[in-house]
C-alpha cells in the first residue's frame, strides 16, 4: 500500500480547484490543495474588474468553444448556475443581475473567495500554498514533487488554468503535465483579448484613444453587439473581446458602427435639408470619431449636395467598416486561453483521463473556452464539481 499525504491532491487553488476540493471533502476524501501562490483564488479576485461576474443565468453549451463541442454538456447540466447560487445564498452573499444574464457580487469578489475557503474548511481540505510543482509521476499512486517536498495521493486533479494573466503567475504547467502522460493538448492562443491595429490603421485611428461607441463586430457568420473601445493600440471593449475568440490572423473584421439605425433611410429622410453630414453623424456617434471618419472616407457637405448613390455608399461604409487587425494583445492582456487539454482524451462525466486512471483535468486547462459574461467561471464550477464527485 502506497503511503499517501491525501486521497486527492488538487494542483491549483483557483475556482475549479476549490470547488473540486469541496466536493471531494464532502465525500469524506482527504484533500490537499497545492498552489504556487501565497493566496487562493487569484483569477476569481480579478474577475469582472474585481466585481466578480461569477456566472451567467443563460449559460448554454453554445456559449463555449472547443474542438469537441459536446463535451461540456454533461458537467454544465449537473452543476448549473442555480446550483452555485444555492451556495451563495447559504452564505448570504449578495448578488445582482446585469444585462444578458450576467451575475455579479454586490460587494466584490472577496466574498466568494471567503465563502470557498470556508467551504474547504468545512470539508477538511488542507492547503500547501507557495508550493511550486516541479514534477509529477505515477507509481502505485501519484507523486508530486514541489519546492516544499514530495506529496503523494491516490488521485490527482490538475486545475492549473491556462497561460493568460502571466502577471498572476499563470504558466503552462497543466499542459506540460498532460503531455508528460501522453495526453494531447490542442493548439493554444490568447482569447478575450484586445485587437491591435495594423500599421496603417494605427496611424489613422490611434488618435481616437479613449472614445467608445455601441456597435457590432463580425467575422464570418459570428457577430457580437456591445461597447467598442478605441485605444491607441487597437480595439477593445466587450464586442471586440468577444470577437477575438473567433478571429484568426489574416481575417478581416466588419464593424457596424450604427447597428440600431438604418443609416440609408435616415439619409434619405434628411436629404431635402441642408444639414451637414458631420453634424448629422455627430448626433449618433462620438464627434472625434465622426470628424476623422469624414476626413478619411466622406468629405462632409450638406446632405442635399449628395447624390442618392453617394449616400448609399456612405451608409454602406458605416454599416460595413472593414478592419484588418495585425494581432491581439497576447496572453498578458487576454482573459482566457483558447485550446488546452484535448477533451476527447477525458470522460465528459468525470473529467478523468481515459488512459490514466485517477488523473483528472478541470477548468481552463481544458480545451473549453467560454464567451465573455461569466461563462468561464461557470465552467470552472461545473467541471470542478464533476471531478469532485469522482476523484
Amino acid at each position: 500500500m502506497v503511503k499517501t499525504d491525501a486521497d486527492v491532491i488538487v494542483i491549483g487553488a483557483g475556482a475549479a480547484g476549490l470547488i473540486c476540493a469541496i466536493e471531494c471533502g464532502r465525500r469524506q476524501r482527504s484533500v490537499l490543495v497545492l498552489d504556487h501562490s501565497s493566496r487562493i483564488g487569484n483569477k476569481v479576485r480579478v474577475a469582472g474588474g474585481g466585481r466578480c461576474n461569477f456566472t451567467n443565468l443563460g449559460t448554454r453549451p453554445e456559449n463555449y468553444l472547443s474542438q469537441n463541442p459536446h463535451f461540456c454538456k454533461s458537467a454544465l447540466s449537473r452543476f448549473s448556475p442555480r446550483d452555485f447560487l444555492h451556495l451563495l445564498e447559504k452564505y448570504r452573499v449578495g448578488y445582482h443581475e446585469e444585462d444578458n444574464g450576467r451575475l455579479f457580487c454586490d460587494r466584490g469578489s472577496g466574498e466568494i473567495i471567503r465563502m470557498l475557503r470556508q467551504e474547504c474548511g468545512n470539508a477538511s481540505a488542507t492547503f500547501s500554498l507557495g508550493s511550486r510543482v516541479l514534477g509529477v509521476v505515477k507509481k502505485d499512486g501519484f507523486e508530486v514533487t514541489t519546492n516544499r517536498g514530495i506529496f503523494r495521493s491516490h488521485s490527482l486533479v490538475v486545475a492549473t488554468g491556462g497561460i493568460s494573466f502571466p502577471q498572476l503567475g499563470a504558466t503552462g504547467l497543466g499542459h506540460r503535465i498532460a503531455a508528460g502522460f501522453g495526453i494531447k493538448v490542442t493548439p493554444l492562443r490568447p482569447g478575450l483579448a484586445p485587437l491591435l491595429w495594423n500599421a496603417r490603421d494605427r496611424a489613422l485611428f490611434g488618435e481616437l484613444s479613449g472614445i467608445s461607441l455601441k456597435g457590432a463586430i463580425s467575422t464570418g457568420p459570428v457577430r457580437f453587439e456591445g461597447d467598442i473601445l478605441f485605444t491607441h493600440r487597437g480595439l477593445s471593449g466587450p464586442a471586440a473581446l468577444q470577437i477575438s475568440l473567433y478571429w484568426s490572423a489574416g481575417d478581416r473584421l466588419v464593424v457596424d458602427l450604427l447597428p440600431d439605425v438604418d443609416v440609408g433611410e435616415l439619409f434619405l429622410s434628411k436629404r431635402s435639408g441642408r444639414v451637414e453630414m458631420i453634424n448629422l453623424l455627430s448626433g449618433l456617434l462620438p464627434k472625434r470619431f465622426v470628424r476623422l471618419w469624414c476626413r478619411q472616407y466622406s468629405a462632409s457637405k450638406p446632405l442635399n449636395s449628395y447624390s442618392v448613390r453617394e449616400l448609399e455608399n456612405v451608409a454602406h461604409d458605416l454599416h460595413h467598416w472593414r478592419v484588418e487587425p495585425e494581432g491581439t494583445g497576447g496572453y498578458r492582456e487576454a482573459e482566457v486561453t483558447l485550446g488546452g487539454v484535448d477533451t476527447r482524451e477525458l470522460s465528459s462525466r468525470t473529467m478523468e483521463a481515459k488512459k490514466i486512471p485517477g488523473l483528472f483535468f478541470i477548468g481552463e486547462v481544458l480545451d473549453i473556452t467560454g464567451q465573455l459574461g461569466g461563462y468561464n467561471l461557470q465552467w470552472a464550477w461545473s467541471s470542478g464539481h464533476a471531478a469532485g464527485q469522482a476523484a
